[in-house]
């Protein structure tokens, strides 16, 4: 083996990785997280959370990525630890058919559909089709789906050249007696982790012991160990990703250690003890690709058979490994949604994405609870429920700083049309949520003022602002379903209510007037009702925004002034129908004789 062959088994390894890469990332593109987002349907369904872990892992060809996303959903309390075992014992499972498809590379036969399975037969037809959609289709999934063909055909290519670089190995006598050192079960597992370790993947570590097949040299006898090691191996990135985590967080990344660690131990005492016994031919019989894809797949299914009967015991365990510090409460409020935003998430945009749309759903939920509790203080002033609201306050200015930060470290070059699409509809939307819960805490405010003050508004003025009232609970309930569901189609109920408000604003302003010239109001209880009828008709315009900004969006506009004047200006059908029926269901009370006759 000379310089050249070195470089090449090198340059092979750098071509498998970066392949692995590039296909795990388009796999992980192309789900827009919904793969991940699977996992959080996960129950107490042991068998359902195995086969759920390895769906999700055979799909994004990735277990590390899976477990670091499961220890993500447990720091943030999505997911419950007993829940978390199953994925972990399915990611573990799925991560073997990586092995399986490079193991198709050694098929021969004469038939020719037969060796078209052959990797090095259809890979360059996925590069020409990859290399295609990528630099001529203009749709976002058909350059996806190039990236994921590109990226196979890399790795693929970096794996005939490992294949190829190693193979004059088979006739030097040292690397020979170097892999019978490895036969050794505690070296062999020792080497297999550390590889693994390095390269940050198992399925990479067990391609390069797929290649090395190739130099006739391999034994199962070497080859079983290595695999052993590359399985603990793979549990490291796991641990990497927990430092600084909450516990819980700590004793999944252990739970898949311990898995590994006992999963290994007991399949180790067993085979070989049988091997003492039996003597298996096949032991000392030359390895291939397809059989190492065997032995990898037989170790993690056999364990999880073996384990998942204990799945509890393994939770305890990482419990007694991890212990909670008397006295401390590591409690996990359910209604914090904030609790969502992991920074492990950032390398998985789909995911984060969904992670910050769930959290800015909690925040209009907020946003909607402060102004009706602000609305309930005019009639009925009670100092808990203006505390209440402050706080509510207090809390959607944090949900706005924390997810407008999370958002701005998200890669955009990494997230698709739809998830930019999103990610433009959330910095835009956040800030009118929070604007919404100011006028909130305006409106209760004023009603403090007119409580401490001993000042009532006029029975009409009641009356009127009743059905204000009603129109503004129905419009932000409109634009929380809105948003919640991504609902375009009601979006455009928004703005005829929207723009009912203005007009139940002008309207209630103009007969203040009226009843100050007929003394039948003051002066300072008109600045309060205007106060409060600025704040209703700022919180609908807010609203509006909202849905305008998903509007704007699903139409690939980005300018709401220009957005809004062409939909006023459009004699829109739908909209006129619906401005009218708003007209109606918020009709004002009609004069009284008396009151024409003062005015």
């Amino acid at each position: 083996m000379d310089l050249f062959d070195i470089l090449s088994l090198i340059g092979g390894i750098a071509f498998f990785l970066y392949g692995m890469h590039v296909m795990g990332d388009g796999l992980s593109a192309a789900s827009g997280g919904r793969m991940e987002k699977f996992l959080e349907k996960t129950t107490s369904n042991r068998f359902k959370a195995v086969a759920l872990g390895a769906l999700v892992t055979a799909a994004i060809q990735s277990s590390a990525a899976t477990i670091v996303t499961v220890v993500g959903f447990v720091n943030s309390g999505i997911m419950q630890l007993t829940q978390a075992v199953g994925v972990i014992m399915g990611a573990n499972i799925g991560t073997t058919i990586t092995a399986w498809i490079l193991s198709l590379a050694g098929i021969q036969s004469d038939n020719v559909f037969i060796m078209l399975l052959k990797p090095t037969s259809f890979t360059p037809i996925f590069a020409i089709i990859g290399a295609i959609l990528l630099t001529f289709s203009k749709n976002e999934k058909k350059k996806l789906v190039g990236t994921i063909l590109l990226g196979f055909s890399v790795l693929m290519f970096g794996m005939n050249m490992m294949s190829e670089a190693v193979e004059p190995l088979k006739d030097v006598p040292q690397f020979t007696n170097l892999l019978v050192m490895f036969s050794n079960p505690i070296l062999g597992m020792i080497v297999g982790a550390i590889v693994t370790f390095v390269v940050q993947s198992s399925s990479v570590s067990v391609g390069i012991l797929q290649a090395l097949c190739n130099t006739g040299s391999l034994t199962y006898a070497t080859a079983i160990p290595i695999i052993m090691g590359q399985n603990i191996g793979t549990c490291f990135t796991a641990m990497l990703s927990a430092i600084g985590a909450k516990k819980n967080a700590k004793r999944a990344a252990l739970i898949h250690l311990y898995f590994n660690l006992i999963g290994t131990i007991l399949f180790m005492v067993v085979f070989y003890a049988l091997h003492a016994v039996l003597k298996f031919a096949f032991v000392d019989g030359q390895a291939d690709a397809a059989g190492i894809a065997k032995v990898h797949s037989a170790f993690n299914i056999a364990a999880t058979l073996a384990l998942l009967p204990f799945s509890n015991l393994l939770v305890k365990l990482a419990n007694l490994t991890v212990k909670d510090e008397e006295g401390s409460n590591e409690e996990i409020d359910k209604h914090d949604e904030l609790r969502l935003l992991d920074s492990r998430f950032l390398n998985k945009p789909g995911v984060a994405i969904e992670q910050c749309k769930t959290a800015t759903d909690g925040m209009s939920e907020l946003a909607q609870t402060a102004i009706v509790k602000a609305m309930s203080l005019l009639d009925n002033y009670d100092q808990d429920i203006a505390d209440q609201v402050a706080e509510i306050e207090d809390k959607v200015d944090k949900y706005q700083d924390a997810i407008g930060s999370y958002l701005v470290k998200l890669p955009s070059h990494n997230l698709t049309k739809e998830e930019s699409h999103m990610l433009s509809v959330l910095l835009h939307t956040i800030g009118d949520f929070e604007r919404m819960s100011d006028h909130a805490l305006n409106i209760m405010e004023a009603a403090k003022e007119m409580h401490d003050k001993k000042q009532f508004f006029s029975e009409d003025a009641k009356k009127e602002l009743a059905i204000f009232n009603n129109a503004l609970k129905d419009v932000i309930s409109l634009t929380g379903e809105v948003f919640r569901d991504f609902d375009i189609k009601r979006a455009i109920e928004v703005e005829p209510l929207e723009e009912e408000i203005d007009y139940l604003q002008t309207e209630l302003k103009r007969r203040h007037v009226e009843r100050l010239r007929n003394g039948k109001c003051t002066i300072e209880m008109g600045f309060i009702l205007s106060d409060v009828l600025t704040s209703y008709e700022r919180i609908a315009d807010h609203c509006s925004n909202v849905a305008v900004c998903l509007l704007e969006v699903n139409d690939d506009q980005f300018d709401t002034h220009d957005y809004m004047n062409k939909l006023k200006m459009s004699n829109d059908k739908t909209f006129e129908r619906l401005y009218n029926e708003n007209k109606q269901k918020y009709r004002l009370p009609e004069k009284t004789a008396d009151e024409m006759s003062d005015e």
